[in-house]
C-alpha cells in the first residue's frame, strides 16, 4: 500500500513539472566549407535532450538526404552506427565537391514516448555552405513540416537575431509553438532553473518567429504540431507529434 502511494506521488510531481523537450539532431562537423583540400563533412544524427545531454536511441532513419540546387541525393546507404550521449545514433561523411548551399535533412522512424503518450516524428535539417556560395538557403526542402530560415542559417555571430517560418504541408503555421535549446556538447553551460533548459517562443500570425541567440554554439529550434492522423500503439490510437527542427551554429568573433 505504501509503495503504491509513493509511486502515485512521484507520478504526480513528474506530471506537474515542465516536460523535457525532445530534439532530432543533424550536426555537421562544420557549417562552412572553404578549403577544397579538406572538403569532407562529417555529419552526426541523433535524438536527445541536448541542453542536458540526455540521449535517446535513434533507429536507422527512414530518410536522409543532401539537397543542393533543388536536387536531392539519398545518403542512407552511407549511414554507419555510432554512439552519441551513450545511445544508438548514426553518422556519415559527405564529400562537398562544388559551390552551393547544402541542406541536410532527416526523417526518422516514429518514436514512441510513453511519458507523453504519443509518437514523435522530428523532421530535422541543417545547412552547410561551400566555397563562397550563399544562395538557396531560404527555399523550402519539401519536408512534411519544416522551418524555412528567414535569417541566413550559417555565418552568424552569437547575439544575432534569428528568424524562421514554420510550415506544415507547405503552408505557414500561425502562432506555432517553438522550443529552443542549446547543444551543450562541452558541458560548459548550466541552466539557472528548469525553465531555461528549454526556452519557448511563439510564432506570429504569419508563422514567423524571432529569437535572440545569447551565446555561441549550436542551437536547435523545434516547431511542434499534432498530426491529423493517429498511429496505433498496443491496439490504441495515439497522437503523433510532428516536429520541424532546424539546427544552426552561432559563433564568437575571432580576436586578433
Amino acid at each position: 500500500m505504501r509503495k503504491s502511494w509513493f509511486a502515485a506521488i512521484l507520478l504526480l510531481f513528474g506530471l506537474c513539472g515542465p516536460a523535457m523537450a525532445h530534439f532530432g539532431m543533424v550536426i555537421p562537423s562544420t557549417p562552412v566549407v572553404e578549403d577544397r583540400d579538406d572538403s569532407t563533412v562529417s555529419v552526426e544524427l541523433s535524438f536527445s535532450h541536448p541542453m542536458e545531454m540526455n540521449g535517446m536511441p535513434l533507429v536507422k532513419p527512414r530518410l536522409v538526404q543532401v539537397i543542393v540546387d533543388g536536387a536531392a541525393e539519398d545518403v542512407g546507404a552511407a549511414l554507419k552506427p555510432t554512439k552519441i550521449m551513450e545511445h544508438d545514433a548514426w553518422k556519415f561523411q559527405y564529400a562537398v565537391k562544388r559551390p552551393g548551399v547544402y541542406a541536410i535533412v532527416m526523417e526518422p522512424e516514429p518514436y514512441w514516448e510513453p511519458a507523453e503518450d504519443c509518437f514523435i516524428i522530428h523532421y530535422t535539417k541543417t545547412y552547410v555552405a561551400a566555397f563562397g556560395e550563399g544562395e538557396g538557403w531560404d527555399e523550402p526542402t519539401g519536408l512534411k513540416t519544416e522551418i524555412v530560415p528567414l535569417t541566413r542559417p550559417f555565418g552568424n555571430y552569437a547575439g544575432n537575431v534569428f528568424q524562421g517560418l514554420v510550415m506544415l504541408d507547405g503552408k505557414p503555421v500561425p502562432h506555432a509553438e517553438i522550443e529552443v535549446e542549446h547543444y551543450n556538447r562541452d558541458g560548459k553551460h548550466a541552466s539557472p532553473n528548469e525553465y531555461l533548459v528549454t526556452q519557448v517562443i511563439k510564432a506570429d500570425g504569419n508563422g514567423v518567429f524571432t529569437y535572440g541567440v545569447p551565446f555561441a554554439g549550436w542551437w536547435g529550434f523545434a516547431a511542434l504540431n499534432t498530426a491529423d492522423e493517429k498511429m496505433s500503439h498496443d491496439g490504441e490510437s495515439k497522437d503523433v507529434e510532428l516536429g520541424a527542427v532546424l539546427w544552426t551554429e552561432f559563433v564568437s568573433p575571432v580576436l586578433k
